[in-house]
């Protein structure tokens, strides 16, 4: 008996579609709750069919997909990306967190010289009274 190819496991699709490097990162991926399925918690082993959105936490925004195919083998990176479609709504929340990291102020910018030298430590703790 064949088994069904409109369905698969979630951490094998997340695999073959290259969202993760190896099923088992997948697996953990999805117990710690960073992989939606249709906005609900789900286990790796979770039947997952075509038509059902899938978030996936990696950074800030989570990614979410449309799932258009499933696939038992993992291809190269151009077919994996016929395996989902990423929704509007996401393409929009991840350009506008690369705008806002774009526009937020250079952590580096607020030390002026870099870190103190040993003169300079010595005057500090000259002033601290120590």
């Amino acid at each position: 008996m064949a088994p069904d190819m409109d369905k698969m496991r979630l951490d094998k699709w997340l695999w073959a579609a290259r969202f993760y490097k190896t099923r088992s990162l997948a697996s953990q991926e999805i117990g710690k709750g960073r992989v939606l399925v249709n906005d609900q918690t789900a286990k790796p082993a979770r039947e997952i069919t075509v038509g059902d959105r899938v978030s996936v936490r990696k950074e800030d925004p989570s990614i979410q997909v449309q799932v258009r195919a499933v696939s038992a083998v993992r291809g190269p990176a151009p077919v994996a990306r016929l395996l989902y479609e990423e929704t509007p709504e996401s393409i929009a929340a991840r350009e506008r967190a690369v705008e806002m990291r774009r526009l937020a102020p250079e952590p580096a910018q607020d030390i002026a010289a870099g870190r103190p030298t040993k003169r300079d430590r010595r005057l500090i703790d000259q002033m601290r009274g120590k």
